[in-house]
């Protein structure tokens, strides 16, 4: 019983920390944004949201408009007002 406890609890440190690594690394998402935020009109908010959803989803379409197919988080991710959160 014991040893099954400690089992799961190392299980759970361990994923944990895998995760938290995964969100805190964002040079992926910086250099994604980048290319996506390329040809935006307002580029500091475009990459803002950008980075928000690939934080959120861990995805950005290719691209610099379009694409949302290849990622469906991102596409579906709306404001309050309903409309597209991510560029």
């Amino acid at each position: 019983m014991k040893n099954t406890a400690a089992l799961l609890l190392l299980t759970l440190f361990l994923t944990s920390s895998i995760v938290d690594a995964a969100i805190a690394d964002s040079s992926d998402c910086d250099e994604k944004c980048g290319v996506r935020c390329a040809k935006a009109g307002v580029k500091d908010r475009c990459l803002k949201y950008c980075g928000i959803c690939c934080a959120e989803c861990k995805c950005v379409p290719s691209g610099t408009y379009g694409n949302k197919h290849e990622c469906p988080c991102y596409r579906d991710k709306t404001n309050s007002k309903g409309k597209p959160k991510c560029p």
